[in-house]
């Protein structure tokens, strides 16, 4: 068994999907489990439309329209006008997509809400995707991700329920997938009311992941528009080099600095199992890309993550007590409430300094909550992260010099850090 995972990029309109068809017909359709995301973009149209709909926007109906017309064209280029069924099954999906926005009770919880909206996106795209495949002559069962992956029910960034999605993947898919090629979806799971969970932002690779264990799968390829892992973002740094071979444990300090080729939740059960992970690219098959496997030894190449609209917070004693524990314990509680997650930090005896991810009008009921615990809570935008993994020291802080004003710097033996302002550099 085999497991593909096969990203937006590479399924953004009808020319990718044919490619994607092409690549699997190459490679072996036997003992295959693939696993599609959304198409393109479509996962942040759909994040427009859910606010849209929480707010009782006006712009509903024309977000919905978009997002369908997008699909509709990709259909059209795919199939002829006789192939109905084709075209009937994408309507019911937006049919069923518009019914659950004219719901509104499920309008009062916005987490609740997500769920159940986004992923149409991996819905209507496997779809699509299955029925090409069947067009082109390449028999496969198109299966519901929801019926296999069984999670809790925090919404929008769920948790797998190991156990249960063990014993439903053995005793209901493997059996199926050792007969058909199998389509299904990434990020989607069903929580423990029967509900629609998703497993975070960019959770397919993580999907992918969870089959590939369950399934005791040989391997498991993420496809990209990349020819690999390289030691930095191409569109970010010139001279940008491929890295053949890492070791789980590199992968992982990589994905946890923001490396975007690879999901932070992806690696662990792949490492645990013993399953080779590939990174390959959907636009040079014929290249190897990186094999991330149980190796030895550490990692040469540094390799640099840079993450832009950064916040810095900092939160200081009013009343000049120290920053104790149990107030660092109150604070990274509201944290984990609010599903903030701190990239680096320092702290002295009356402050807590900290950069997180700005995310638009989604950190004001932390702020507040930080307030209220009678910290004095400030915040500046619009800063950038630098992380160097493997480092040489003087190097990585002479590269953050170049880009701006060091703010904050945090080093560590295999990892360098700098927060940088750029207003007036």
């Amino acid at each position: 068994m085999r497991i593909y995972k096969f990203g937006g990029a590479s399924v953004k309109d009808a020319s990718g999907v044919k490619n994607v068809a092409q690549i699997i017909a190459e490679r072996g359709k036997n003992d295959l489990l693939v696993v599609v995301s959304a198409m393109g973009k479509t996962t942040n149209a759909l994040e427009k439309l859910i606010s849209a709909a929480y707010n009782k926007s006006t712009e509903i109906s024309e977000l919905l329209l978009s997002v369908k017309m997008t699909h509709l064209s990709i259909v059209k280029e795919l199939f002829n006008e006789d192939e109905v069924m084709y075209f009937n099954e994408i309507e019911n999906l937006f049919l069923e997509l518009e019914c659950l926005l004219e719901n509104e009770q499920l309008l009062e919880d916005y987490d609740f809400l997500y769920d159940q909206v986004v992923g149409f996106g991996e819905l209507i795209s496997t779809r699509i995707i299955s029925g090409y495949l069947l067009k082109m002559g390449i028999r496969n069962q198109w299966v519901d991700a929801r019926n296999f992956i069984i999670t809790d029910s925090r919404h929008r960034d769920a948790r797998v329920q190991w156990e249960e999605t063990e014993k439903v993947i053995q005793h209901r898919l493997e059996p199926l997938s050792k007969k058909n090629l199998i389509i299904t979806q990434g990020f989607i799971g069903r929580g423990s009311k029967g509900e629609t969970t998703t497993l975070g932002r960019e959770g397919s690779d993580y999907s992918a992941a969870i089959f590939g264990k369950l399934l005791h799968a040989e391997s498991v390829s993420i496809w990209k528009d990349v020819d690999g892992v390289l030691n930095a973002d191409p569109k970010k740094f010139d001279d940008t080099v491929l890295i053949p071979e890492l070791t789980y444990n590199d992968a992982i300090e990589l994905a946890y600095y923001g490396a975007s080729v690879i999901h932070p939740k992806t690696i662990q059960p792949l490492k645990a199992a013993g399953i080779p992970l590939y990174v390959r690219s959907f636009l040079n098959v014929q290249k190897q890309g990186t094999r991330v496997f149980e190796g030895h030894g550490s990692l040469k190449t540094p390799c640099k993550i840079l993450k832009d609209d950064q916040t810095l917070i900092e939160i200081v004693s009013t009343d000049f007590t120290f920053i104790a524990e149990n107030h660092l314990r109150d604070i990274f509680e509201l944290f984990t409430k609010h599903k903030v997650r701190v990239n680096i930090m320092q702290n002295s005896a009356i402050h807590f300094r900290c950069v997180i991810d700005a995310k638009e009008n989604e950190h004001s009921p932390l702020l507040e909550a930080l307030t209220s615990m009678g910290f004095r809570v400030s915040t500046e935008r619009g800063h950038k992260l630098l992380s160097i993994y493997q480092p040489e020291i003087g190097e990585a802080r002479a590269e953050a010099e170049a880009m701006g004003n060091i703010i904050m710097e945090q080093q560590m033996e295999q990892s360098a850090h700098f927060l940088i302002s750029t207003k007036g550099s």
